[in-house]
């Protein structure tokens, strides 16, 4: 009985983490006013520049901090990929020091 109740509450937390993921980009794959779509090599230095894109978009309607009009899975990677190495994801920090 006690595993059913804590299988029932992982499932409902489960299901509440993946109520909120976003939809899908209906833009994704469209090009944009100059006819371009953002690929994994925009995405990366989209994501290496973040931080810095978003304390100007705090203050600009004319910044965002992602594209919108990009090629996918590829950008994302890209994105996510730049992102890391900025905000420090190489794991370095969890290593024991002797």
């Amino acid at each position: 009985m006690k595993g059913m109740k804590v299988l029932l509450v992982l499932g409902m937390v489960l299901l509440l983490l993946v109520s909120c993921a976003p939809g899908p980009n209906a833009l994704a794959g469209s090009a944009n006013e100059e006819g371009k779509v953002a690929g994994f090599w925009q995405g990366l230095w989209h994501g290496i520049i973040a931080p810095i894109t978003f304390i100007v978009s705090l203050f600009s309607h004319n910044v965002h901090i992602y594209e919108v009009h990009n090629s996918g899975a590829w950008y994302n990677f890209g994105y996510l990929l730049g992102l890391s190495c900025i905000l420090g994801g190489s794991g370095r920090g969890s290593k024991r020091r002797h």
